[in-house]
């Protein structure tokens, strides 16, 4: 919060702009922590500026921090959030429902891993313009005017960035095939379908179950198929998506987590699995129940 009286005209100015500017900024980084640093830096130059020398402040803002933004993105300064592949001991996923990157786009507040994904493949610029101009609706003209450039140029920046978020149907599709792998997967371990289980596991597969009494790993086709009982009881519970990965879910009978499982799926083929039996484990990660809808999941 600013250092100011919160009675200052000034204060109460910024703050009914706070959240919007939150918003923008964190769409353009992916980070948490760096928006509020954009928006903080906001703050102090609109204090050194004073609110009633701008003719129009929401927009005298969004300019700000989109250059802030800007150059933090060409800095290559930004923290972004820690992903499953840069710190293994964390799981992060979601009941598998997420929408569209398009449907993403059009959430507001909200954005999802998928369109970070995406967004982290666009040059700054486009970056900026794509969120300014098709997330918050900003004139081509004032983005033009952040971005140095003509309006001419700035509607080919948003329009390169929008076809490069569109492409990501493409994964889409290969996100639906990879769970099918993991459903017949699934099915083929739960009714004991030995040779439809070499089917789709990879020769040099690797199983890793984090147990009570420690990991344990499994290698190759053969020795995870004639493992698969602990997959196969997963069946039974909710897809989820960890990490972009196809996963499952499964409870006990009193609701509590019986188990977390995640797999990676290359060439139509199953290439590695995890999975987490371990109640202690469990219970640190913040699951789903049963009964609810979409929730983060967290390995701790």
């Amino acid at each position: 919060m600013p250092d100011t009286h919160p009675t200052d005209p000034i204060v109460d100015a910024f703050e009914s702009h706070r959240e919007r500017l939150r918003g923008v900024a964190y769409r353009v980084l992916g980070s948490h922590a760096d928006a509020e640093d954009v928006v903080q830096e906001a703050w102090l130059r609109l204090s050194r500026q004073g609110a009633g020398t701008i003719d129009n402040l929401g927009g005298w803002l969004t300019t700000v921090v989109g250059r802030i933004s800007l150059d933090v993105l060409r800095s290559g300064r930004r923290r972004p959030e820690v992903s499953y592949d840069e710190q293994p001991s964390e799981f992060n996923g979601t009941i598998d429902d997420a929408p569209a990157p398009e449907e993403l786009v059009a959430l507001g507040d909200s954005v999802g891993l998928a369109l970070l994904t995406v967004l982290d493949s666009l040059r700054p610029d486009e970056r900026l313009a794509f969120v300014l101009h098709d997330v918050f609706a900003v004139p081509h003209g004032e983005i033009a005017t952040i971005l140095g450039k003509s309006a001419d140029a700035t509607k080919m920046l948003t329009s390169r960035a929008r076809r490069k978020v569109r492409a990501a149907r493409q994964p889409a599709s290969a996100g639906r095939q990879q769970r099918e792998v993991v459903q017949a997967f699934l099915a083929a371990a739960g009714a004991g379908q030995f040779e439809r289980l070499l089917q789709v596991l990879h020769p040099e597969v690797k199983f890793t179950v984090d147990t009570p009494n420690g990991r344990f790993v499994t290698l190759g086709a053969t020795e995870v198929a004639t493992r698969a009982r602990l997959a196969g009881s997963a069946a039974r519970g909710q897809e989820v998506s960890v990490n972009g990965r196809p996963g499952v879910i499964s409870w006990s009978q009193d609701g509590a987590p019986a188990a977390l499982l995640s797999f990676t799926v290359t060439d139509g083929r199953i290439t590695e699995i995890t999975a987490v039996v371990d109640p202690a484990r469990l219970a640190l990660m913040d699951l789903p129940d049963p009964a609810r809808g979409r929730q983060d999941v967290q390995r701790a």
